[in-house]
């Protein structure tokens, strides 16, 4: 297999597992790009390599950004904005794992919070719902508190981690 062949599988690859860490396919395919990239690009560079629109990949950087995994960098001589990603992998999927922890759990926690704390009127069907949405909550908090512990540990956490519970 020839680069060009390789870097297109790649793209194509991380972008279609995009939607497992939660972001769509057009993001992925952009990190991915920043990720095997020797040099920060442009959007211009991004939209030309990818063939997709401004549009599109102006809202899918801004989105990145968002996430904490795409920066904006500066360079000497140049107008335009070039942008670069975490290459890191392991720092990555713990960027990753917070924003995810922050955009979806956080808020399931809040919900589930919130339900099982209504008032008991004693009938048998508020005692189960207040029972399982208690019973989801702690899960969930637990799950929380230990993907934040893992983020936490920084350098080779998901190595250490995995290492731990094998032994």
């Amino acid at each position: 297999m020839e680069y060009q062949e390789a870097k297109d599988k790649f793209i194509s690859t991380w972008g279609s597992l995009g939607t497992l860490w939660g972001i769509n396919k057009a993001m992925a395919q952009i990190q991915a790009l920043l990720f095997i990239s020797t040099k920060p690009l442009s959007m211009e560079d991004i939209m030309e390599d990818l063939k997709i629109s401004r549009g599109n990949t102006s809202m899918n950087l801004r989105q990145l950004m968002d996430w904490g995994i795409v920066t904006k960098v500066l360079v000497s001589g140049e107008r335009k904005e070039f942008f670069t990603t975490e290459k890191d992998v392991q720092e990555l999927a713990r960027v990753i794992a917070k924003e995810r922890s922050r955009r979806e759990i956080k808020p399931v926690i809040k919900v589930l919070d919130e339900v099982s704390s209504i008032k008991d009127d004693g009938t048998e069907k508020t005692k189960e719902l207040i029972k399982q949405t208690k019973a989801l909550h702690n899960l969930t908090q637990d799950a929380d508190a230990m993907i934040n512990k893992l983020m936490d540990q920084k350098q080779n956490w998901l190595t250490k981690s995995v290492f731990k519970l094998i032994k």
